[in-house]
């Protein structure tokens, strides 16, 4: 396992090495908005929280096979972790890796705690339509999803295990969780890069547990680009063992 600093020098050498050899789109992702693309093998994609606290729950599916998705199980048991930053690999539940987080200063990604629903947002905050509020109107996280994942043929029968980008949960002595609302600052980055081709489903919402009274839901910045493939010491193939397994049942499908 590679330790912190080892860590944080192997995420430098990733971005003075990567070559980006060009932006595929550079777009905003809008606060209480959805995207949905499909991000091509060894192609990286960073996400800008910019204005800091932002929410981003995320779905993956491998492309040619939407059968093949992104296994929150998997991914936390195969590297010991229960939150997600540089250096992590997410896994099918093929086993294989389907993107690889090469780049983060955020430093922690939720996995455990799913998304917001309509039950939970109108308790929580209240619901608000588009004939109220126009283009405030408020929106659960699973509605945006389901909306995404409608353009490519799939359904709440395809819903999985989610990761939220962006946020932390503390957990206390008694196994309760609560909300970091500072886990985030303006100008937080992960950079995940594809070594499968990934459909990936995003949306922008409050998460579940944040005790704002306000419905917050931020902006991102989406910037897609092409890179070189990964190395033999990659960053996140020498992260443990089972990722240069995970890794290599990827690159048999090139």
């Amino acid at each position: 396992m590679i330790g912190p600093l080892t860590l944080r020098s192997a995420a430098r050498k990733w971005n003075a090495n990567s070559t980006k050899e060009g932006v595929l789109f550079d777009q905003n992702l809008p606060a209480g908005g959805s995207w949905s693309r499909v991000c091509s093998r060894h192609t990286a994609l960073t996400v800008t929280d910019l204005e800091g606290g932002a929410s981003i729950p995320m779905l993956l599916y491998r492309a040619e096979q939407h059968g093949e998705r992104y296994c929150m199980p998997d991914t936390l048991k195969a590297q010991h972790v229960s939150c997600l930053t540089a250096g992590n690999a997410l896994y099918s539940d093929m086993g294989r890796v389907m993107a690889s987080i090469v780049s983060d200063t955020c430093g922690w990604h939720d996995t455990i705690s799913g998304h917001l629903t309509d039950p939970a947002l109108r308790e929580r905050w209240g619901a608000l339509s588009y004939q109220e509020a126009r283009n405030e109107w408020r929106r659960s996280a699973r509605d945006l999803l389901l909306l995404e994942l409608a353009k490519h043929g799939l359904d709440r029968r395809d819903l999985v295990a989610n990761i939220n980008l962006f946020t932390k949960l503390a957990i206390d002595d008694g196994g309760g969780l609560s909300f970091e609302a500072t886990n985030s600052i303006a100008g937080s980055q992960i950079t995940l890069r594809f070594e499968l081709d990934t459909l990936v489903i995003l949306a922008s919402a409050p998460h579940p547990l944040d005790p704002s009274p306000e419905f917050n839901a931020r902006p991102v910045r989406l910037s897609l680009n092409r890179v070189v493939p990964p190395a033999a010491d990659d960053l996140v193939r020498t992260w443990c063992t089972e990722n240069a397994r995970g890794m290599a049942e990827s690159e048999t499908l090139s």
